[in-house]
C-alpha cells in the first residue's frame, strides 16, 4: 500500500513534528512535507498554538509547486475553524493531488472530516502510514480526546534499592546532574508539572524548565487537601498555578488568587482531593501531558486510582538501606497474584544512572 519513498517522506514529516515537542500544547505536534515529481517542494511544522499549522507553513514554502503534489501529514488536516482556518480547505485550494496521513485526528471536531473533505474534492487519501510513531508523538493529545483526561507520566529519582530519600527527608541529590538535566526535557514537553504538598513543604521546588531552551514554561499544580501551601512557595510565580484542595478556605483561596494561582476545591468522600475529578478538570483546561514529581504518598494514591500511564524512573548506583523512603505508598500484598504488572518500554544509561521507562498494561 505504501512505498519505501512514502515511508521516507513520512519519517521526515515526523521529524519535523517533533520540533514542536515543547511548544504546541494544547494543540498536537504535526509535521508536513509536500512532494512533487519525486522532490520535496515544501515542508513545515506546527510551532505554537494560534500560529499557522504545519500544512500552512509547508504550502507557504511550496507556493505554486504544491499543485499536483503529495502531502505527507503526521495527522489528518483539520476541517473546522479553531484558532486558525481549516487546513483541509487550504490543501484543496492549493491543488494537492494526494494526501498521505499517519493517522486520523481523534478530535471529535475533525475525526475523519478532514480526509472526507479532500476525498470529496477528488484528492486521493491514504491513512495509517507510521501510525504508531505518530501516536507516540501526540500520546497526551490523543488520551485527552479519547478518554477525557491527560496522559500522566510519573518521574522518580531513586537509589538502586528503590529509595527516594533518607528517613530524615534528605533527598538532594540522589541521581546525577545528567539525570536531572534529562528530567527537564520531560518537564518541557509537559503541560503541567504536578507535586504534592509534602514535597512543597519539604523541598520548596520550583518545577520549572531551566536546563534546556523552551518557548514556554509548564504550569505547576499542587495536590494540597488541607490547603497548607505557603504563600511564599517558590512555585507560586503568578503564572496561573493550579492548587487542588478539599478545603474551601475562603481567606487562603483569595490570597492565592491575588498571587495569580487558581484554587480548585474537589473533595472526595474521605476529605482528600478527588484525583479522578482532578484529571478530568485538567482535561477541561486543555492539558495534554502531566508530569508528576511527588513523594511516595501522592505517587501511591495516583497509582491506586489507576491514573498513571507511564513511569520514568532514574536509578542511581547507590544503596540507601531499608529505613530510607520508598517510591510508592501502596498497600501490602499478601499474594504475588496481586502484583501490578508494567511493561518496560525503554532502558538506558543517563550518565552513571539507569533510566527505566515503563507503562502500566
Amino acid at each position: 500500500m505504501f512505498s519505501a519513498t512514502d515511508h521516507g517522506y513520512m519519517a521526515q514529516a515526523l521529524r519535523l513534528a517533533e520540533k514542536g515537542l515543547y511548544g504546541t500544547s494544547p494543540n498536537p505536534r504535526v509535521g508536513c512535507v509536500l512532494v512533487r515529481d519525486g522532490k520535496a517542494v515544501g515542508s513545515g511544522w506546527h510551532k505554537r498554538a494560534g500560529e499557522p499549522h504545519a500544512e500552512i507553513n509547508a504550502l507557504a514554502v511550496a507556493g505554486a509547486a504544491a499543485r499536483g503534489a503529495t502531502a505527507y501529514l503526521t495527522l489528518e488536516p483539520c476541517s473546522h475553524h479553531g484558532r486558525t482556518p481549516p487546513c483541509a480547505e487550504a490543501l484543496i485550494k492549493a491543488g494537492v493531488a494526494r494526501l498521505v496521513t499517519a493517522m486520523k485526528d481523534p478530535n471529535p471536531l475533525v475525526s475523519g472530516r478532514g480526509c472526507a473533505l479532500m476525498e470529496e474534492a477528488g484528492i486521493t487519501v491514504q491513512t495509517g502510514l507510521m501510525e504508531a510513531e505518530a501516536r507516540e508523538l501526540n500520546i497526551g493529545f490523543i488520551t485527552r480526546m479519547a478518554e477525557g483526561r491527560p496522559w500522566v507520566r510519573m518521574k522518580i529519582a531513586a537509589s538502586l534499592d528503590g529509595k527516594t530519600a533518607l528517613n530524615n527527608s534528605v533527598s538532594q541529590w540522589i541521581t546525577s546532574e545528567h539525570a536531572r538535566r534529562d528530567v527537564h526535557r520531560l518537564r518541557a514537553r509537559s503541560c503541567v508539572v504536578m507535586t504534592g504538598i509534602g514535597t512543597v513543604l519539604a523541598d520548596d521546588p520550583q518545577l520549572t524548565v531551566r536546563h534546556i531552551k523552551t518557548s514556554r514554561q509548564p504550569l505547576s499544580a499542587v495536590v494540597d487537601s488541607r490547603l497548607e501551601i505557603p504563600v511564599d512557595a517558590s512555585l507560586l510565580r503568578g503564572a496561573g498555578e493550579l492548587i487542588f484542595t478539599a478545603t474551601a478556605s475562603e481567606g487562603k483561596i483569595l490570597a492565592l488568587h491575588d498571587m495569580g494561582a487558581r484554587t480548585i476545591v474537589l473533595p472526595d468522600e474521605n476529605e482528600s482531593v478527588d484525583l479522578a475529578g482532578m484529571m478530568r478538570r485538567l482535561a477541561d483546561f486543555e492539558i495534554n501531558e502531566v508530569l508528576v514529581e511527588a513523594g511516595c504518598r501522592l505517587n501511591g494514591a495516583l497509582i491506586n486510582a489507576g491514573l498513571v500511564d507511564e513511569l520514568v524512573i532514574y536509578l542511581a548506583p547507590y544503596l540507601l538501606g531499608d529505613r530510607a523512603r520508598g517510591m510508592f505508598k501502596l498497600a501490602e500484598l499478601t499474594d504475588l497474584a496481586e502484583k501490578r504488572p508494567v511493561k518496560i518500554r525503554d532502558l538506558r544509561m543517563v550518565g552513571p544512572d539507569i533510566r527505566v521507562t515503563a507503562r502500566f498494561s
